[in-house]
C-alpha cells in the first residue's frame, strides 16, 4: 500500500435505527407523538395542535400509530361519543429521545426552520 492509497471501512446502517427513522420520520408521526407527550387528547384537539394536517391524514396517522402500539384509542360512548388518544408505555418510552431532539433543535436550528 502506497501513501496515495486510501482504505475505507465498510459502514452499515443499524437496521433498528433505519426502521425507527423510517417510521418516526413519516410526515406527522413524530409531531403527533410529541403532542401526546403532553397528555391525552381528542381528535379535535390534535387537529388544532398540528396546523396543516388534513382530516384524512390525521385519521390515517392516528390509525397507524395505534396499530404500531404507540397510541391507545379510547371511545367514550357518551352522549356525545368522544374518542381520546394517549401514549402507551411504548410511546411514553420515546420521551427521553424526544426531549433530547427538542433540546438539539433549540440549540442548532434557527427558529424559522420548522418544516411541516
Amino acid at each position: 500500500m502506497t501513501a496515495g492509497d486510501v482504505r475505507h471501512e465498510t459502514r452499515e446502517c443499524a437496521g433498528a435505527l433505519a426502521r425507527a427513522f423510517g417510521f418516526l420520520g413519516k410526515r406527522w408521526n413524530g409531531v403527533l407523538l410529541g403532542v401526546l407527550l403532553g397528555g391525552p387528547a381528542g381528535y379535535a384537539e390534535l387537529k388544532r395542535a398540528v396546523p396543516g394536517i388534513s382530516d384524512s391524514m390525521l385519521s390515517e396517522r392516528l390509525s397507524e400509530l395505534t396499530r404500531a402500539g404507540l397510541f391507545e384509542r379510547t371511545v367514550d360512548a357518551g352522549p356525545p361519543v368522544s374518542v381520546t388518544y394517549q401514549l402507551t408505555p411504548s410511546g411514553q418510552a420515546l420521551a427521553p429521545a424526544f426531549e433530547a431532539i427538542t433540546t438539539w433543535a433549540e440549540e442548532n436550528l434557527a427558529s424559522g426552520e420548522c418544516a411541516q
